[in-house]
């Protein structure tokens, strides 16, 4: 059970989580498919309305940040967020704040075992120092020549590992 302000701990289980970006308004259908069983969803801002929002909670509770297209006062949107999830505290944010965002001055910025941003549009996943830095690509329409796509955060044993999951449709 979760509990604000608590760290999130299930039983003794792996835990999933959804990692999703840049979905500039639009939800593919294949994210559906792409991060069903998720106990939650972590969204890296430029969502673009709240019925994203609405949609992905479907599959699991989501939280976000806002992004740079994004309202800076909607109140469903952080400036960042920070979890700890199973022994792995997580920090999210969009990125733009850095201007063209890269690992090593996000972890400069910020503290956390994995650190999980958008603004790019490019999936990546690097580790830096020990810690996972994630960015898990645009899901929204297709921009850049880019295949849009999500990431499948998983915590085992206080350690997180993460699969870039491409969206075809």
């Amino acid at each position: 059970m979760r509990r604000r302000g608590a760290a999130w701990m299930p039983n003794d289980k792996p835990v999933v989580i959804g990692l999703i970006s840049d979905t500039h308004g639009l939800v593919r259908a294949g994210v559906h498919d792409a991060l069903a069983g998720v106990s939650l969803i972590l969204h890296a801002g430029d969502v673009g309305g709240d019925d994203v929002l609405d949609e992905l909670a479907l599959i699991a509770p989501v939280e976000a940040v806002c992004g740079n297209t994004d309202e800076p006062d909607d109140p469903r949107l952080a400036p960042e967020l920070v979890r700890d999830v199973a022994g792995v505290r997580i920090h999210v944010s969009h990125g733009h704040e850095l201007g063209q965002p890269r690992p090593e001055p996000l972890a400069a910025l910020y503290a956390g075992d994995v650190l999980v941003y958008g603004h790019t549009h490019r999936a990546l996943v690097t580790w830096l120092d020990g810690r996972l830095v994630v960015n898990p690509g645009a899901a929204g329409p297709r921009r850049f020549d880019l295949m849009p796509s999500v990431g499948r955060l998983t915590i085992v044993n206080g350690r997180a590992e993460v699969t870039i999951v491409p969206l075809d449709r």
